[in-house]
């Protein structure tokens, strides 16, 4: 796979490998992680908070009220 980057980009990528201290192929693969995992959780919340509106709608009405 080839990864196009902006300079920008590649300077951003470079000042990530430096400051961690790893190739910017690890960066490049860590971030990747970072955001996938990122992602995961975030879905997980939104899916949890969804349950307990559901769950606890009645009470959430009359807390409003």
């Amino acid at each position: 796979m080839t990864l196009r980057l902006t300079p920008d980009d590649e300077r951003a990528l470079r000042l990530l490998a430096e400051e961690q201290g790893i190739s910017r192929q690890e960066a490049t693969v860590r971030a990747i992680h970072e955001a996938a995992a990122r992602h995961v959780r975030e879905e997980q919340v939104r899916e949890l908070s969804k349950r307990a509106r559901d769950r606890y709608a009645d009470l959430l009405k009359r807390l409003g009220e």
